[in-house]
C-alpha cells in the first residue's frame, strides 16, 4: 500500500489560467513523423520440373489473382525466369513465401520462392 504522496510536476502560478480552466493544464502533442514501413516483391523462379498448371493454381491461390492474371505471371516466370507475383510488407511477403514452399514441398515440386525488398 503506497504511504508516499504522488508528485506532480510544479506549475508557474502566473501560467495557470484563470475562471472555467482554473487549474487545467494543457500539454503540447508532438507529432512524429512515420515512415511507411519498407515493402517487399515475392518473386516466384523457375525450374524445369514444376508444372505450369500447378504454378498458375498457387499463384491463385497465395496471391489472389484471376486465371487470366495468374496465367500472365506463369508465363514470365516461364519466360524470364523469374516474376513478381505481389508486394507485401515484411511479415507478409514471408508468410506467402512459406506458404508457397509448404504448397510445392507437399505435392512433390521444387518450385521456388523469394521476396526481396521492393525498389
Amino acid at each position: 500500500m503506497a504511504t508516499r504522496t504522488p508528485k506532480y510536476p510544479s506549475v508557474n502560478p502566473k501560467s495557470v489560467p484563470q475562471g472555467d480552466d482554473a487549474g487545467a493544464l494543457v500539454l503540447d502533442r508532438l507529432t512524429e513523423k512515420v515512415k511507411p514501413p519498407q515493402m517487399y516483391q515475392v518473386v516466384m523462379l523457375n525450374d524445369d520440373y514444376t508444372p505450369m498448371e500447378f504454378v498458375v493454381v498457387v499463384i491463385q491461390e497465395f496471391f489472389n489473382k484471376d486465371l487470366e492474371t495468374a496465367t500472365q505471371i506463369m508465363l514470365k516466370i516461364h519466360l524470364d525466369g523469374r516474376a513478381v507475383c505481389g508486394v507485401y510488407t515484411k511479415d507478409v511477403a514471408a508468410t506467402k513465401v512459406n506458404m508457397v514452399a509448404d504448397a510445392a514441398n507437399k505435392a512433390g515440386h521444387p518450385l521456388q520462392c523469394v521476396s526481396e525488398p521492393a525498389n
